[in-house]
């Protein structure tokens, strides 16, 4: 189950490759298996050799993640979807704070995972999808320490870009939809300001304890 110990630290290591799923995209790549096989690539020689150090400086960690993420997730569609019936009634500025808040979180949240992921784990499958359509799903599988293979499936969509992470499920579990799940009790009890202000105090205090 995705609350097993070994899962919990596998599903922070795909949620970082999530997050930094097209890390080089400038056209439309042949297929979207080719982009995560090119981010799980590219993620890996970005860490190889500056684990302690990444590890020690929270500041160069993060700042490797969001030079290479920010430009490329989508994290308007994330966010839209993280909402759900709550975008529609959300101001342009309670839509902009939101996907910037959530961002951050994601980013500070799982940022240490990234030291842990090990590219020989990975096995993208023969993709079976319909890559002329917007959105599409890339299978893959992890393996844990205890050789067992976790299914894990990527959920991208097509932009002028290139194709664009927006969630990711282990097991079939969503984190989008666990966190709109979570996120829509917070909202209806505090409300969707209540929710912002609560996400972005929370990235204040990691900044100041960083320092």
């Amino acid at each position: 189950m995705i609350n097993a110990p070994g899962v919990r630290r596998l599903g922070k290591q795909l949620l970082l490759i999530f997050l930094c799923s097209v890390l080089s995209v400038t056209a439309f790549a042949e297929s979207p298996n080719s982009v995560i096989e090119e981010a799980a690539s590219l993620l890996d020689d970005a860490v190889r050799g500056r684990r302690n150090e990444l590890a020690e400086d929270k500041d160069a960690l993060y700042a490797l993640i969001d030079e290479i993420l920010l430009p490329r997730f989508d994290r308007k569609y994330a966010a839209q979807r993280v909402l759900a019936r709550h975008w529609k009634t959300a101001s342009s500025e309670e839509r902009e704070r939101f996907i910037n808040a959530f961002y951050n979180q994601l980013m500070r949240q799982y940022a240490e995972a990234v030291l842990e992921f090990d590219l020989d784990r990975m096995e993208v499958l023969p993709y079976r999808g319909d890559d002329t359509k917007k959105r599409t799903t890339v299978k893959t599988t992890m393996r844990l320490d205890n050789g067992t293979k976790v299914p894990v499936s990527y959920a991208v969509v097509k932009r002028d870009a290139g194709w664009l992470m927006y969630d990711v499920a282990i097991e079939g579990i969503s984190f989008g939809r666990n966190f709109r799940e979570e996120l829509n009790i917070e909202i209806q009890a505090k409300g969707l300001s209540g929710v912002i202000e609560r996400l972005e105090a929370s990235e204040s205090e990691s900044e100041g304890a960083a320092e």
